[in-house]
């Protein structure tokens, strides 16, 4: 998850509420970070409309979202 770009608009929470959360800043947070993409997870990334949301391979660390160009 890049902060730094997180606008706050709560796409990620309402798509996966259990998997994202906002701080009082409006900011996304990763519920746990290291937890298995699940459907919810990967809709919430695709939501996201700045792509702050990265999910990744855990072995290897390749982009699975959003894709490399």
């Amino acid at each position: 998850m890049d902060r730094s770009l997180c606008i706050g608009s709560a796409q990620c929470v309402h798509h996966a509420p259990g998997g994202f959360r906002l701080d009082t800043a409006r900011q996304s947070h990763p519920v746990a970070p290291d937890a298995d993409a699940n459907e919810p997870v990967l809709t919430a990334a695709e939501s996201c409309p700045v792509e702050a949301i990265m999910i990744t391979l855990a072995g290897s660390g390749e982009a699975v979202f959003p894709p490399e160009e």
